[in-house]
């Protein structure tokens, strides 16, 4: 019997309804709910038709981890495809935080579950990401070493974004924790808070 909410599949299109499965389950229920079995039934098919694309739990997580990378990745393009000041770097840390409230299952798939490190999409949508962060430093710390630049603003950004999703930090309201977020970013730069014309970024 498949789920009330299942949606048939086009021939040849199974991972795909697979992967949109698993990421509903996950930003239902979280982690703890998703299965290859509960993404079949939500999917609209059979219990053993996932394994004819992923060998196990992990290698569905690894999938949907790639799709979470890819959606953060255009998330934080939109948010500023260049930046070089002060402000820009915040926005794109709102960003980032943002997009960890809105999608918690999905983000903690991506960054605190086991997922198969061989898998080549993962690997290859998680060094996508690390390079655009590398290169956003490096437009705006021209000077700074890139790679250790980068780990330390990702480093904050990150955890920031578990911070909030955990409840240490509170989550009043999405102005309230772009406000936060923003300040972070202008005190590790060590640049006051002023807007709308903020310094740029310095080395």
């Amino acid at each position: 019997m498949t789920s009330p909410t299942a949606q048939p599949y086009h021939h040849g299109d199974l991972p795909t309804a697979l992967l949109r499965a698993a990421v509903e389950l996950l930003e239902e229920n979280g982690a703890a709910e998703l299965s290859l079995r509960a993404a079949a039934r939500r999917a609209g098919v059979s219990t053993a038709a996932p394994y004819r694309h992923f060998a196990d739990r992990d290698a569905l997580l690894s999938a949907v981890a790639a799709v979470g990378y890819r959606d953060l990745a255009a998330r934080l393009a939109a948010a500023h495809p260049a930046p070089v000041t002060a402000e820009d770097l915040a926005t794109i840390a709102i960003a980032y935080v943002q997009f960890a409230l809105e999608r918690p299952g999905l983000f903690r798939v991506m960054f605190a579950e086991p997922c198969d490190p061989t898998s080549p999409e993962r690997v290859a949508a998680t060094e996508a990401i690390h390079e655009y962060v590398k290169n956003i430093v490096q437009q705006a710390f021209p000077v700074a070493d890139p790679e250790s630049m980068a780990i330390a603003v990702w480093s904050l950004v990150h955890g920031l974004a578990f911070l909030h999703m955990d409840g240490k930090l509170d989550a009043i309201s999405a102005d309230d924790v772009a406000d936060r977020v923003r300040r972070a970013v202008y005190a590790v730069l060590g640049v006051s808070n002023q807007r709308p014309t903020p310094p740029h970024l310095v080395a």
